[in-house]
Order: structure tokens, then C-alpha cells, then sequence
């Protein structure tokens, strides 16, 4: 965090979803790694007089890396970035002068232009450069033309890769011409391995979430408990706007179709569904409905993300939501979790429970209502995102645990 004497107390894990009892068997009991008890450090923490060092203005910077490495062989180059802890654990292609300079020439920006900071969790974010983040497209396997979309993603600021529990996974969902001037796939097997453009972009993410931003440091900068293998190219989503009836992503969130941008999300993954007719029978699937089950396992908090085959987002229109406003609205109305199952969410005693007790709406009457009264799993209809991807071979949908983020636009990178 650049304090290196800030007192801090960690409690043992897991927190979220035990008991107040538990809770306090934690605080009076023993530190697992000193032996002490912990509302004893706690305290000495917060009454121990300053020290000297204590005393210090200012923060500890972290000392600089060369910007230049070698020369050595190209296997003992991987090497060093192996074991520096540079990679993905995957091989990379070495970010060599004359690949960062052709890399650099997929923008108009100059190499020293400092393009915001980075932090993969609640410590002191990084500051970095278009070099820095080009260094990392190369390493991915990026061409210069996908360099403007690389560099909007690292223009939010937002890691992919996030310190929590849970094993956070992050989402990108491109819309606008540049899908088509770099050769993305918003077809069949959109959201697989089998386009270049999509794969090393979502890569790109994860290295300078890695490397800009000093996330995934097992142990240090990231508590997964059992991680998440999307975090090694993140979930790719590009929008099949031809095939889809409803408005883009992005115009949704107020850019023009001309514009090219990525939106982010952030939640706990994505699950998988399916239309299939029965039989040959000409009787259309009720997809809202099916929609609506996988929601249903959702926890609320991390709102959730559609992602429709243009074969989905046909029938939901014949089925009368020929916006996709109309489907969000829909899904939020519809699908339902008892009072009782909302109080026992381990999100809602972290996050809805204070706001309820600010009076803050609709949690604040949520939590007044009986046990086994049902209430939307998701507070607002925005909470519900909608795109559309796929080529079409069979009529399926995904549903992610995700909530939308912030949208940025390619354009203003080029």
C-alpha cells in the first residue's frame, strides 16, 4: 500500500456468511499467524503510542524495473519472466523494442502518455503509461490494430483480476465498427477460443491487470479460495448488432452506432442455457422463462448479463419484448425469492442489510415484509443487461452473474 508500518489487524477467514457467534469466536480468539487475540491487536493497534518511523510523512514508492532487460537468450528471457512473476504461467511472445514500437503504431498516443492508475483490490493502485500497457499487448500475442481496444480497457482503470473470496471474474463487451476493421468474432463460437482478436485482447487484460497493477499475487493481492480459470482471458463478449433486433450495448449507455466502445462488467461467472424445441414441435419455447430459472440461482447483488443468440433474441421479440428494456423489466418482475432466502444471502447482510437500515429503498421495505412473502431477486430492472452474440446454429442463451461497470469509447484511443 506504500505504508509500511500501517497497523493492521486480519481476522481469520472465511467472514461472509457465518454467525455473529462465530464472528466473535474470531475476535476473542487467537490470531492464526501471530498467537495473539485479535481484539487484543486491535486494540494495542489503535492505543500503542507512535513510533518515530510511525511518524513519516509521505509514501514508500516501489522501486523502479528497468526498461530494458538482457541481453540473453530468448529462453532465459522467459525465464526471468516467469520467474518474476510477469506472466499468466502461460508462454508469451517476448515484448522486444521493435515489437512494443510496431505495437505502439496501432495509436497516435506517445509512448510516455500516462494513462491512468491500477489496482486489483484496496491497495495503492499503479500508475502507467501507453508503452507499459503496449509492453503487455505484445506479451498477449496482440496486433497493433487491436491496440486502441487493449488501451480503452486499461483507460478504466479496472483490473480483470480482482482480490476477493469469491474469485471475481470480469467481462468485456464490445460494440461499434471495430469489430469488424480487426476481425472480431461476434459468430459462431463467439465467446470461445477460435478468433485471434478476442482471444489476446482478453489476455492483454489480464497481463497488465497483472503486471500495471500489481493484481494476482497469490496470498498477497488476490484470496480466491479456488479461483477462476476465466481470469486467464477473461470473458469476451462482441456484440452480433446485425443479428440483433434490439439496440446495441453501447447505445444503451449513450454512444452513437457509429462509435466504437467496451463496456466491463464484474460478478462470479457464467452459466449456460438452452431453448431446444421438443420434438420437432412447432410450439415456440418460452425463453423468458427459461431465462428467468438461471437468474433464479443468482445472488442479487451482482445483478446479471444475458447473452442471447440472435435465434433467442428473434423469438423474445415475437413473444412481445422488442426492446430489450421490455425483457429486462420482465425478468426483474419475475423472478422471485422469498423474504426469508433474501435475509439469509450472505451479500445481503454485507451490503442490503446497512442500506435497509438507511431506509434506503427498495431495501428498507424489503426487510419489513414476512418471511415467506416473495420479492425480486434484483432491486432494479438496470441490474438486468442484455446482449446479443452467436451464429445462430442453436437457439441458446448464458446468463452471467455480472453487473455492469462503466463504457469507454475505442474511438478516443485510435
Amino acid at each position: 500500500m506504500g505504508m509500511p508500518t500501517v497497523r493492521l489487524v486480519f481476522v481469520p477467514h472465511p467472514v461472509r456468511g457465518m454467525t455473529q457467534v462465530q464472528h466473535q469466536t474470531y475476535v476473542f480468539g487467537k490470531d492464526p499467524v501471530t498467537g495473539k487475540q485479535v481484539i487484543r491487536e486491535i486494540v494495542d493497534a489503535l492505543t500503542k503510542p507512535l513510533s518515530d518511523e510511525d511518524k513519516k510523512t509521505g509514501i514508500v514508492e516501489r522501486a523502479a524495473q528497468p526498461r530494458i532487460i538482457g541481453p540473453q537468450t530468448p529462453d532465459n528471457l522467459l525465464r526471468i519472466f516467469q520467474a518474476n512473476g510477469w506472466t499468466d504461467n502461460l508462454p508469451i511472445i517476448l515484448p522486444t523494442e521493435q515489437k512494443v514500437e510496431k505495437m505502439l503504431e496501432g495509436s497516435s498516443y506517445p509512448p510516455e502518455k500516462i494513462i491512468g492508475k491500477m489496482a486489483g483490490g484496496d491497495f495503492k493502485p499503479w500508475e502507467f503509461t501507453v508503452e507499459k500497457v503496449a509492453v503487455n499487448a505484445v506479451m498477449a500475442g496482440a496486433k497493433p490494430e487491436y491496440f486502441p481496444v487493449i488501451l480503452a480497457i486499461a483507460s478504466t482503470g479496472i483490473s480483470s483480476i480482482y482480490d476477493s473470496p469469491d474469485s471475481i471474474v470480469r467481462a468485456v463487451v464490445v460494440n461499434g465498427p471495430i469489430r469488424e476493421e480487426i476481425g472480431m468474432n461476434f459468430g459462431i463460437g463467439a465467446m470461445g477460443p477460435f478468433n485471434h482478436a478476442n482471444a489476446t485482447i482478453g489476455r492483454a487484460w489480464t497481463l497488465m491487470s497483472r503486471n500495471l497493477g500489481n493484481a494476482g499475487i497469490v496470498g498477497e493481492t488476490y484470496s480466491g479460495s479456488q479461483g477462476n480459470s476465466l481470469n486467464y482471458g477473461n470473458i469476451v463478449i462482441v456484440e452480433n448488432e446485425e443479428q440483433s433486433p434490439w439496440q446495441p450495448l453501447s447505445v444503451q449507455k449513450g454512444f452513437k452506432n457509429s462509435e466504437s466502445v467496451v463496456s466491463i462488467f464484474t460478478g462470479l461467472g457464467i452459466n449456460a442455457g438452452q431453448g431446444a424445441r421438443r420434438g420437432g414441435a412447432t410450439l415456440k419455447p418460452a425463453f423468458d422463462r427459461q431465462i428467468s430459472s438461471i437468474l433464479d440461482r443468482f445472488t442479487g447483488y451482482f445483478g446479471a448479463l444475458v447473452v442471447c443468440d440472435p435465434l433467442v433474441a428473434e423469438d423474445l421479440k415475437t413473444q412481445g419484448y422488442n426492446t430489450k428494456a421490455k425483457l429486462s423489466n420482465w425478468l426483474q418482475k419475475n423472478t422471485l425469492i422469498s423474504v426469508a432466502d433474501y435475509k439469509e444471502g450472505s451479500y445481503v447482510a454485507t451490503y442490503d442489510a446497512p442500506r435497509a437500515k438507511k431506509g434506503i429503498q427498495p431495501y428498507a421495505s424489503w426487510f419489513k415484509l414476512e418471511g415467506n412473502l416473495r420479492i425480486p431477486r434484483f432491486a432494479s430492472p438496470e441490474d438486468i443487461e442484455i446482449v446479443v452474440t452467436g451464429g445462430e446454429t442453436l437457439a441458446v442463451f448464458q446468463a452471467g452473474n455480472l453487473k455492469y461497470m462503466a463504457s469507454v469509447s475505442v474511438d478516443a484511443w485510435r
